[in-house]
């Protein structure tokens, strides 16, 4: 589903992407895990358009995105969420993700045209999928932290992704949180049968809904494989997990 190819990103000389060859295939749980200042992060924003390549392209579906913006690649079926929440903070829940909606129908630039009522049902279909029904007359600023994160899903959601970026999901969670955030996460995949590419500290998470991990360690590919190739690849062990796993 997708594919990058002899991939380069550098910053000032610095160089934070170097030759990644990757693919996620159709349907997979799909980790990329490694050290802080791996390059998780600017691997996500290559793929997603929010930076563009020195080098190499970025292959979704059988077709090179490189180079497009990222509400072109959000149009294609890839959407993502980020590290940092990205909501509406001073909005109304059901505002945050009926606001996405339209957008995603081309609807958010008809100034003169009354967006109540438009996609309600909609966004209450994806209110009920990330469970936050009781809360969609809150403001989403004022939702705990958990709650924000649903509530950035379900934007996300709005697009109708066949291909769903996770940034660092669950941090910032309590274990409790992190449990239900996952189990909701599985859930909706499995609901929409969604492919999931996602980063993520909590080695718990990673090795319990990965079906492929690949280790990022100075913006190189260190190993890829199932779990169980990459807890016992003695390399990863040494940079990253230290022999916990």
């Amino acid at each position: 589903m997708l594919k990058t190819r002899n991939l380069h990103k550098e910053f000032d000389g610095f160089k934070a992407i170097t030759a990644v060859d990757f693919e996620v295939s159709e349907g997979k749980r799909h980790a990329i895990i490694g050290p802080n200042g791996a390059g998780k992060t600017t691997f996500f924003n290559l793929i997603t358009g929010h930076l563009q390549p020195n080098q190499g392209d970025v292959i979704y579906k059988e077709r090179v995105i490189t180079g497009l913006p990222p509400h072109r690649i959000v149009k294609l079926g890839l959407a993502r969420s980020f590290q940092r929440i990205n909501i509406y903070p001073r909005m109304t829940v059901f505002q945050n993700v009926q606001v996405a909606l339209l957008a995603q129908h081309n609807q958010h630039l008809h100034f003169f045209k009354s967006a109540h009522g438009l996609y309600s049902n909609e966004t209450n279909e994806l209110l009920e999928i990330v469970r936050l029904m009781a809360e969609r007359n809150k403001i989403g600023g004022e939702l705990a932290y958990g709650k924000q994160k649903q509530l950035e899903l379900a934007i996300s959601l709005a697009a109708d992704p066949t291909l769903l970026m996770l940034d660092e999901p669950t941090a910032g969670m309590s274990p409790s949180e992190t449990t239900d955030s996952i189990q909701l996460i599985n859930d909706i995949a499995n609901l929409r049968s969604l492919t999931l590419l996602f980063t993520e500290h909590d080695m718990k998470v990673v090795f319990g809904i990965a079906d492929q991990i690949t280790v990022l360690h100075h913006g190189e590919i260190l190993a890829s494989g199932s779990p169980d190739e990459v807890r016992t690849d003695r390399e990863v062990q040494r940079v990253y997990l230290g022999g916990e796993q």
